[in-house]
C-alpha cells in the first residue's frame, strides 16, 4: 500500500464545563467492529510497505539479540522448606528454540549447598513446563504459580488472549493429575491459604479486582466471599506472610490503602484490620516473627517504618523503627527474626540498608550496602525463610550486565552467584564494559527545576553534536527509572547511539515530592521536563534535534504524545508503545477499565472543571498542531485493556490530517492482533518486534538504502 489509510470522519460531539470538543474519530472505540478490524489491518499493511526496506537490517539485528543472549540457560536455585518437612530447590530452564520456562525443583537438604543443575539431573521434577501449555496458542502468559506450603501441590493460572483475565488451574504434583478450581475468569495473583485452601481474585467490568474468594480443595462447598470493595478507586490483592501462617489482603487506591490478615489455619474466623483506611495514609504490612512492620506516611510524607503488636488495633498501636530522613523515599521492608531490610530510594538510586536485632529485642541503626558504579539499579530478593541469614541481592547498570549475589546478613560477606552472560558476538566479539561510559547529568526545565539524565554511549563517542540519540522516558504513578543493561540496546551503542534515561517529574526518583509535582494539575511538569531533557541533549553536544528519538510507553507514551505537541522541532523520530494518548476521552468514561482508580492519577475530569481544562491542555489527541511533526511510529494490541487499541489508532488518524505532510517523516501504526499490554508473550516473537522497532528508530537517524 502506497498511500496511508484514511478513515472516515464522522463528527460526535463531546460537551463537558461549557466545552465543546469535535471528535471525528469516536467510532473507532468499538474496537471489534468489522470495519475497524479492517482499518487496522490496512495500517499494518502500510507500515509493512513503508519499512519493507528494512528487512535485512531485521535479520540483522535479530540476529545481534540472539548471537549475544545465552538461550539455555537458567535461574539460579531457591532452597525451600516445606510444611510436611521436605526441602527441595526451586529454578527455572530457558531451552534455546523454546519461548518460555520450564519451573523445575530438585530433592536436597543442605540450603549451603545449591546443586548445579546446568545439566538436568535424573530426579529433577519439572513442576510445569510453560511450553506444554503454550502449544497451539497464539498468545500465553504465566499468571500465578506457587506451590502449596506442603510441597504437595501447584495451582497455576494461564492468560491466552492478553486481556488479563486468567483460568485458574490446580494439579498434584506427584501424579500430574488435575484437581477441581474454580471455573471462573480471575486476576493474576492469588495465593495458598494453608496446604487444601485457595485464596483468588475476580474483577468487575472495569478490570478492577474488587473481590476475594476462598476456594477449598476437594469439596463441593461453595467458595467463600472473604472481601468485597465496592469503592470503585480502591482494587484488591492477596499475598502469604513469610511463614505462610496468614493471607494478607490488601486493598489499595493511588493514595489510601487498608490491609487485613486471615489466619490460615482458620480463616472462618475472619480477617482481621490492622488500621482502618483514611483519606491519604498510605500503608503497606510485612507480617515479621514478633511483630507487624509498617511502612507508611503518617506525618512522613516519604515515609517511614514501625512496628506494631499482632493485636494492633489502629494506628495508636504503632512504634517508629525507622523515623522519616531528608532524601529518603522508603518504599518496602522484608521481616526476618534477627534482621529487616530495608528498601528505599536516594538520590534517584535504589537504597538498600540491613538493621540487626539487638540484645534487647529492639533494632540497630541501618547500615547501606554498597555498589561499586556511580547509577545502577539494585534489589533485595525475600527469602522464604523467617530465620534466614543470608538474602540475594540483584544488581545492574548500564553497562553492567545483571548480577546476582548471596550477601549473609550475620557477616556483611558476599558472593557472586551468577551474573547474565553477554556472549561473543561474530563480528563484534567480546562485551567489555569499559568500552562505554554512563553518566549523570542535570536538564533545567523552565521552572528552573533540575531534571536528572542517565546517559550511556560508546567511551569514543564525543559530544560534538553529530551522534544519533534515543531519548526514553516515563514519568507517572511514582515509577522510578532506574538504570539497566539490556543486551538488545547494545546494537544501538554500537552504530554510534547514544541512550538516554529522563527521570522526568511524576516518576519516583527524587521522592514522593518528585512524583506530586508530575501529577494531577501538575501533570504538564513531565512534559515540559521531557522537552527539557530533550533540549539538554543537543546543547551539549550529545547529539542534535534532527539526530534525537524519543521513546516511551504507555503512560511514558503519553509523554511522547505530549512533548512532540509541545516541540516537534525538539526530534526526529518518536517510538509510542501502547500510548496513552487519548486521555481525556478515557477519563471521562468511568465505563471503561480502570479509569475510576485512574483518577487519583490524573484527576476527574467528568466533575472537575479545573481538572477538565488542565487535561484538555495536554491530552495529545486534541492538541494536534498544523506544523511539520517528528516520524511516528505507535505500535499496540488489540486485547491491551490497560490502553485499548482505539487510543493509539485514533491519535494517528489525527496526526495524518493535520500536521503538514513529509514523505520522509511518516506516521505508522503496528498493532499486534493477539497480545496485550506487554506485547507478544513469546520471547522469539517479542526479540523480532524488538528488532522491527530498532530497525525503525535506526532507519530514522541512520537512513537505510531502500
Amino acid at each position: 500500500m502506497s498511500q496511508p489509510p484514511r478513515p472516515p470522519a464522522r463528527p460526535v460531539v463531546r460537551s463537558h464545563h461549557g466545552d465543546d470538543f469535535v471528535d471525528d474519530f469516536a467510532w473507532m472505540s468499538d474496537k471489534h467492529s468489522p470495519e475497524f478490524l479492517d482499518h487496522l489491518a490496512a495500517e499494518n499493511a502500510y507500515t509493512a510497505g513503508r519499512t519493507a526496506h528494512l528487512d535485512a537490517l531485521r535479520k540483522e539485528l535479530y540476529s545481534d539479540i540472539l548471537a549475544r543472549t545465552r538461550q539455555t540457560d537458567l535461574t539460579v536455585p531457591d532452597f525451600v522448606r516445606h510444611s510436611d518437612g521436605s526441602t527441595w530447590w526451586y529454578y527455572s530452564r530457558s531451552v534455546e528454540g523454546l519461548d518460555y520456562s520450564v519451573h523445575c525443583r530438585l530433592a536436597g537438604d543442605d540450603p549451603d549447598r545449591i546443586p548445579d543443575v546446568t545439566e538436568a539431573p535424573t530426579d529433577e521434577q519439572v513442576v510445569l513446563d510453560e511450553n506444554e501449555l503454550a502449544e497451539g496458542q497464539s498468545y500465553f502468559a504465566l499468571g500465578m504459580c506457587d506451590v502449596s506450603p506442603d510441597g504437595t501441590r501447584l495451582a497455576w493460572s494461564e492468560d491466552l488472549s492478553g486481556d488479563e483475565r486468567y483460568r485458574l488451574r490446580v494439579i498434584d504434583l506427584a501424579t500430574r493429575t488435575d484437581l477441581p478450581a474454580p471455573d471462573v475468569a480471575v486476576a493474576g495473583g492469588g495465593c495458598w491459604c494453608g496446604d487444601d485452601r485457595l485464596v483468588y481474585l475476580t474483577m468487575d467490568n472495569a478490570w478492577r479486582p474488587d473481590r476475594v474468594w476462598l476456594h477449598t480443595l476437594g469439596t463441593d462447598d461453595p467458595d467463600v466471599l472473604l472481601r468485597h470493595e465496592p469503592d470503585e478507586r480502591f482494587w484488591l490483592g492477596v499475598d502469604e506472610s513469610r511463614d505462610r501462617t496468614r493471607v494478607v489482603l490488601a486493598a489499595e487506591s493511588k493514595q489510601s490503602g487498608e490491609y487485613r490478615l486471615l489466619d490460615a489455619a482458620d480463616p472462618a474466623s475472619g480477617a482481621r484490620l490492622v488500621t482502618p483506611r483514611r483519606e491519604g495514609l498510605e500503608y503497606s504490612v510485612e507480617v515479621g516473627t514478633d511483630a507487624l512492620y509498617v511502612v507508611h506516611n503518617l506525618d512522613a510524607p516519604e515515609f517511614q517504618l514501625s512496628s506494631a503488636p499482632f493485636t494492633a488495633s489502629g494506628i495508636d498501636d504503632w512504634r517508629t523503627v525507622v523515623p522519616q530522613r531528608p532524601g529518603v523515599r522508603v518504599l518496602g521492608v522484608h521481616a526476618y527474626a534477627d534482621y529487616l531490610v530495608l528498601s528505599s530510594r536516594r538520590d534517584g538510586l535504589p537504597l538498600i540498608e540491613v538493621l540487626t536485632r539487638t540484645a534487647d529485642g529492639g533494632w540497630g541503626d541501618p547500615t547501606p550496602l554498597t555498589f561499586d558504579e556511580p547509577l545502577y539499579s539494585a534489589g533485595a530478593y525475600s527469602a522464604d525463610d523467617p530465620a534466614t541469614d543470608r538474602i540475594r541481592l540483584m544488581h545492574e547498570s548500564l553497562v553492567s550486565p545483571r548480577r546476582l549475589d548471596e550477601y549473609r546478613l550475620d557477616t556483611g560477606a558476599r558472593r557472586t552467584l551468577k551474573q547474565t552472560e553477554v556472549l561473543d558476538h561474530p563480528t563484534r566479539g567480546r562485551y567489555d564494559p569499559t568500552a562505554y561510559v554512563q553518566r549523570r547529568e542535570w536538564a533545567t526545565a523552565p521552572d528552573g527545576t533540575r531534571i536528572p539524565l542517565s546517559i550511556v554511549h560508546r567511551a569514543d563517542i564525543v559530544p560534538d553534536g553529530t551522534a544519533p540519540a534515543l531519548l526514553y522516558g516515563y514519568g507517572a504513578y511514582e515509577h522510578a527509572l532506574t538504570p539497566w543493561f539490556s543486551i538488545p540496546r547494545l546494537s544501538l551503542l554500537d552504530r554510534g547511539f547514544v541512550w538516554a534515561i529522563a527521570h522526568v517529574r511524576g516518576g519516583g526518583e527524587l521522592g514522593r515530592g518528585w512524583y506530586e509535582q508530575g501529577r494531577l494539575l501538575a501533570k504538564p511538569n513531565t512534559f515540559s521536563d521531557f522537552v527539557a531533557c530533550a533540549r539538554h541533549l543537543a546543547a551539549t553536544g550529545w547529539t542534535s534535534p534532527d539526530a534525537l528519538v524519543a521513546q516511551g510507553g504507555s503512560a511514558g507514551g503519553l509523554t511522547m504524545g505530549a512533548a512532540v505537541n509541545l516541540a516537534p522541532d525538539a526530534f526526529r523520530a518518536v517510538h509510542a508503545d501502547v500510548p496513552f494518548v487519548d486521555a481525556l476521552t478515557t477519563i471521562l468514561n468511568p465505563e471503561l477499565p480502570l479509569t475510576v482508580t485512574e483518577w487519583e492519577e490524573w484527576g476527574d475530569p467528568l466533575h472537575d472543571p479545573e481538572v477538565y481544562r488542565c487535561m484538555k491542555g495536554y491530552t495529545p489527541y486534541e492538541n494536534v498542531r498544523p506544523v511539520r511533526y517528528p516520524s511516528v511510529l505507535a505500535t499496540t494490541s488489540l486485547n491491551d485493556t490497560r490502553v485499548e487499541v482505539t487510543e493509539p489508532a485514533k491519535w494517528v488518524a489525527q496526526l495524518r490530517r493535520t500536521v503538514i505532510a513529509d514523505e520522509t517523516r511518516p506516521i505508522l501504526l503496528r498493532t499486534e492482533l493477539v497480545a496485550g499490554h506487554g506485547g507478544v508473550s513469546g520471547r522469539y516473537q517479542a526479540w523480532r518486534d524488538l528488532a522491527f522497532e530498532l530497525a525503525w528508530i535506526i532507519d530514522q537517524v541512520q537512513p537505510q538504502p531502500r
